[in-house]
């Protein structure tokens, strides 16, 4: 069943999104593996050639800043890691143009923060530029702008990364490699009796409980930032493969419909562009409370969120801006382009439209948050 699952999955996307680790790129931090990345490189050759289009993200450009700089230990202060990373990513580049030229491919690095993906406008253009390097045949390798970022608009690991850039080009399949087979339903290293996750759903709450902790020192994630990714690519509709990275062929077998390690499946239903954008936010500017009159409208009739289901307003908001909408309990029920200022949105708090004109002096929008602009949470 999962050799099947995995055919009608991967044999016949068109567009990939492949994602690899720092202690894969960097053979656990002993520097830049060139011989697994020219295999990498060899084997999207081959899938660019037989009419795929693929883009590489990948880590490492910390962690080879750290060897090239002499660090043993990753360091915590924030202008360290930019200095290793600005480093290391000249390296990183310069393996990929090389590995890429030698087996015929074009290459092109993107370097990205959330700031880019959080901005209507910068979306559309990374967008828009990426959509233009794979139709010119160019392969895009793309990692996190570590030299400029910090934690206010961290995507947090490449695993997430991977996932929005899948969700940014509506690509058919997110494939991450890394050094683990997959997911088992415990750490086999601690369990002998773990049993190894061949095919799940996305967005299943049992695979995030599966799944353990952090990773290696030298990367940010583990196996739950994998899942988490996975669910997050379901979104548009991509389906995850995790896999090891050391796997002979990995990428050609997997194209080539080859049960390898654990596929997580999507929905067939694609999110409509505008609305992923919304889902993708990974930091908003505040939220508003609702009651469960409100809850049942949105989760049940698909309604707008109106005013006058709102109890409370939290944070510092403007119009525009994307805002949490959740629950008396504080779980996030939706996700939305608010219609109103955080300071407007708490004058109208449990008001009906009707006396919107003498509580702000004007009458705008009847909703907080339209229906158009508004998608559930998962």
């Amino acid at each position: 069943m999962a050799q099947m699952s995995e055919s009608l999955v991967l044999r016949d996307a068109r567009r990939v999104v492949v994602k690899v680790g720092s202690s894969l790129v960097t053979n656990e931090g002993r520097g830049l593996d060139e011989a697994a990345i020219g295999e990498w490189c060899r084997q999207l050759a081959v899938l660019v050639r037989g009419g795929r289009e693929v883009i590489m993200v990948s880590s490492g450009a910390i962690a080879e800043g750290m060897k090239r700089l002499g660090w043993t230990t990753r360091p915590h202060q924030i202008h360290e890691l930019q200095a290793a990373a600005a480093v290391g990513q000249m390296g990183l580049a310069q393996m990929y143009e090389t590995k890429l030229r030698e087996n015929g491919l074009g290459s092109a690095q993107v370097l990205l923060t959330h700031a880019d993906l959080a901005d209507r406008e910068r979306y559309l253009n990374a967008r828009s530029t990426l959509l233009t390097l794979l139709k010119l045949g160019v392969v895009p390798v793309i990692n996190e702008n570590d030299t400029v970022v910090n934690d206010e608009i961290k995507f947090g690991d490449n695993d997430t990364l991977g996932a929005l850039v899948a969700n940014l080009v509506e690509a058919d399949a997110l494939v991450i490699l890394t050094d683990q087979k997959g997911l088992f339903t415990a750490d086999p290293r601690k369990d002998p009796a773990a049993q190894f996750v061949h095919v799940g759903q996305a967005g299943d709450a049992a695979l995030e409980a599966m799944a353990g902790g952090a990773g290696s020192s030298l990367g940010r994630g583990g196996m739950i930032t994998k899942i988490l990714a996975a669910k997050r690519a379901a979104g548009s509709g991509a389906a995850t493969v995790i896999a090891w990275g050391r796997e002979p062929d990995a990428l050609l077998r997997l194209s080539q419909g080859e049960a390898i390690g654990t596929l997580l499946l999507a929905s067939t239903q694609k999110t409509q562009a505008r609305k992923q954008w919304i889902a993708d936010h990974l930091q908003l500017r505040g939220s508003v409370t609702v009651d469960a009159g409100a809850v049942v409208k949105l989760r049940g009739d698909g309604s707008s969120l109106l005013p006058i289901g709102m109890t409370a307003v939290e944070g510092d908001f403007s119009r525009g801006d994307v805002i949490a909408i959740r629950d008396l309990a504080g779980m996030e029920v939706a996700r939305g382009l608010a219609n109103y200022a955080s300071s407007e949105a708490r004058l109208i708090c449990r008001k009906p439209s009707s006396a919107f004109e003498a509580l702000l002096g004007y009458a705008a929008e009847p909703e907080m948050v339209h229906r158009d602009n508004l998608v559930l949470s998962r």
